[in-house]
């Protein structure tokens, strides 16, 4: 009984702390333009990064501890082939979840931070990178791990992030109006989809780029130090 309870409270908490990074994140990004004109950009994109950094790292840490917490639904980690899978889907979301570093100077806050509104790369393969990697990442490890702890982490994220698609839409349409609108109609959520349909061409030189070499250099790094990153976290008795 008392382990059940356990099990019960880190599903609850996981909970929690996804919802509560979901409201800070989504929340000051919302509040950007407000921020911006009374603390300025670099100090908002600092705070921002601040706040969604310390809420990422403790949701990280918590999910290393306790991603065997809850009901084991499937056991796959046996089947030949699954750990390669588990590899290449997780380094392929990777590519899709930082976009963002094409703009690393912004993000330090060295460079004045500005909204972009991009049409090139992979946005030409979907128009919300960052939701595409998410759901990959979500499917590689709850596939890998199985559990209902695992699984409850993926739907919250998964779900943060789609109402990102529709949050970041609104705030693109704002602040480009017509401009953001005829992107839209040359791109599309789903990947590929626009590609399908002749709205869009994809054109490889634009992936030749230092920023998709940094990413390839974390992911191996993040597979070398792997068992280390989860030795650490386990240190941690949260």
């Amino acid at each position: 009984m008392g382990v059940l309870t356990n099990v019960t409270s880190s599903h609850w908490v996981m909970a929690g702390l996804l919802l509560g990074f979901a409201i800070a994140h989504s929340g000051l990004a919302a509040l950007r333009p407000w921020a911006e004109q009374r603390i300025g950009a670099r100090f908002y994109r600092i705070l921002f990064a601040l706040v969604s950094l310390s809420l990422a790292v403790v949701l990280i840490i918590y999910f290393f501890n306790h991603r065997y917490d809850g009901i084991q639904l499937w056991q796959m980690q046996g089947i030949p082939g699954i750990k390669s899978l588990v590899w290449w889907l997780s380094a392929i979301s990777f590519l899709f979840l930082y976009p963002a570093t094409f703009n690393l100077l912004e993000i330090a806050a060295i460079q004045k931070p500005q909204v972009h509104l991009y049409e090139t790369g992979i946005i030409r393969i979907t128009r919300h990178p960052q939701m595409v990697g998410q759901v990959i990442w979500c499917i590689a490890h709850t596939l890998w791990i199985g559990t209902s702890f695992t699984l409850l982490t993926s739907v919250g994220l998964i779900l943060h992030h789609c109402f990102g698609v529709w949050h970041g839409d609104q705030r693109l349409s704002k602040r480009y109006g017509e401009a953001f609108e005829s992107v839209k109609e040359r791109t599309s959520v789903f990947p590929f989809l626009a590609l399908i349909q002749g709205r869009q061409t994809l054109k490889w030189e634009e992936f030749i780029r230092p920023a998709y070499l940094g990413v390839i250099g974390f992911v191996g790094l993040l597979w070398w130090a792997h068992p280390l990153l989860m030795g650490a976290t386990a240190q941690i008795n949260w």
